[in-house]
């Protein structure tokens, strides 16, 4: 399933969702105006490669290149997929936790989600690039907060499109299985430039997860299987 929309207003304008979307989006056209040789070359001076991150884990360079990867994008594909993502479920968790953890959030989910993918391929000399890691965090977070908000999407079967609707927990936890099974696929196999660091996605989400029941503990919010039922009623009224 290819998400859309999700049938969950928010209260507020997400303005470091928008902010954190046009960032990327301002890289990728700078990463634009590069020469193939001079994308590589900023790749590896710019974004976490796996070998050289293990000689100093914690150093300010590494730090940020950590930083740095995640607003670097290999492709259209990759910052269009990685952006509609943030924009489809990045507004409720700003809305839901506030901004400060909603930075937090996504950035600790980012870090995760390199050190997960290095702690795996720790000898990799390819370097590691997306969003995706912090974003995944967003999609841990989301499933935890809003499971039964409706999720629509459009169905690949075989030369026919359709537009279904499910639940965020089928959607996300889907995804969530996706990136589990071929992550344990990928191991023993040789990477290569442009394939697709799960694990990164994998540890981003679990950790996106449990930073979400923490920071639960410290907003003060109604309930959330009450405001879960609420919207949901709401979504199948507007369908």
């Amino acid at each position: 399933m290819f998400p859309v929309r999700d049938l969950n207003p928010t209260r507020r304008f997400p303005i470091l969702t928008y902010g954190l979307i046009a960032i990327n989006v301002v890289v990728f056209l700078w990463e634009m105006t590069l020469s193939q040789a001079q994308l590589e070359r900023a790749f590896f001076d710019l974004s976490v490669v796996p070998a050289t991150l293990t000689q100093s884990p914690w150093s300010m360079e590494s730090i940020l290149d950590v930083v740095r990867s995640m607003f670097l994008h290999g492709g259209y594909e990759h910052i269009l997929g990685n952006m509609l993502y943030l924009w489809l479920f990045g507004d409720n968790i700003e809305d839901r936790l506030g901004k400060l953890l909603f930075l937090v959030l996504y950035f600790a989910s980012g870090f995760a989600a390199a050190f997960a993918q290095v702690a795996i391929d720790p000898n990799s000399a390819i370097p590691l690039v997306g969003a995706s890691g912090a974003i995944a965090g967003v999609l841990g977070s989301y499933a935890l907060l809003f499971p039964g908000i409706r999720v629509r999407g459009v169905v690949l079967l075989g030369r026919v499109s359709q537009l279904a609707e499910w639940p965020a927990y089928v959607v996300l936890g889907s995804w969530f299985l996706l990136q589990l099974l071929n992550g344990i696929a990928s191991l023993g196999v040789e990477t290569a430039s442009g394939s697709v660091a799960f694990f990164a996605h994998i540890g981003g989400f679990l950790v996106g997860l449990a930073l979400t029941a923490i920071f639960m503990q410290l907003v003060s919010q109604p309930p959330a299987q009450q405001r879960n039922q609420m919207l949901y009623r709401r979504s199948q009224r507007q369908y």
